[in-house]
């Protein structure tokens, strides 16, 4: 068991890491804090990596993409809420010693306890779903959109300590917990469209080499049980 002053010492901690954090607020840049942090804007933007998903991979593999999706948000969710239930941990925002220290709060003070962040815990997973199924497209490379959606998550796990709803712990669990949640859930959505849309064999996520220089050739079995050359 961790002890009671262990837990005191790395909450003082984070407290002063949030704060030190969420000074650096200005008029200017609160607006786009609070932009990040509206789950509604980015409707649109949902809208259209789902268009791209019904494009780029067909219908079956698009809607196991999606499916993956909702199931990794569900995840998040279901667990941040036990979590947070189990922790009892009180967000920033009905700290007395945050509000005191000068936390600037943009939104409504929201549940009583923040740990950890479903913010950012469904942003990454929502980002690794997305990476895992469009690497089944193997007609595009998606380099651009990589940096881009892992940039946007980012951004929307941050906001959270600029708007005054969560520690910099709570951000930085709920990112460990997305990216893990979507890792296993994306995965698991590449092996069903892998053994069940295209029928071939299993591989690994790849994302380091490009394609289009290095070529994957696939080719069954030999009669002696060896595989061909990749």
């Amino acid at each position: 068991m961790v002890s009671a002053s262990l837990i005191g010492f790395l909450h003082r901690i984070d407290q002063n890491a949030t704060l030190f954090l969420n000074s650096f607020s200005t008029p200017a840049t609160d607006q786009l804090w609070m932009l990040m942090s509206d789950k509604t804007v980015w409707i649109p933007a949902y809208a259209i990596c789902a268009y791209f998903l019904f494009r780029r991979l067909g219908w079956k593999k698009a809607l196991v993409v999606l499916v993956s999706v909702g199931i990794a948000f569900g995840l998040c969710d279901q667990f941040s809420t036990i979590v947070k239930h189990s922790v009892d941990r009180l967000r920033p925002s009905y700290s007395a010693r945050m509000l005191l220290g000068g936390l600037n709060v943009l939104e409504g003070r929201g549940g009583f306890y923040g740990f950890f962040s479903a913010h950012a815990a469904n942003a990454f997973a929502l980002v690794m779903c997305l990476i895992i199924g469009f690497r089944n497209d193997r007609t595009h490379t998606y380099n651009g959109f990589y940096k881009f959606a892992l940039t946007w998550a980012a951004l929307v796990a941050v906001s959270r300590i600029f708007v005054g709803k969560h520690y910099l712990g709570d951000v930085i669990v709920g990112t460990i917990v997305g990216l893990t949640i979507g890792y296993f859930v994306g995965m698991l959505a590449r092996y069903v469209i892998q053994t069940r849309i295209d029928k071939v064999p299993v591989t690994g996520l790849t994302m380091i080499f490009d394609e289009r220089k290095f070529p994957i050739t696939l080719t069954k079995s030999s009669p002696s049980g060896s595989r061909g050359s990749l």
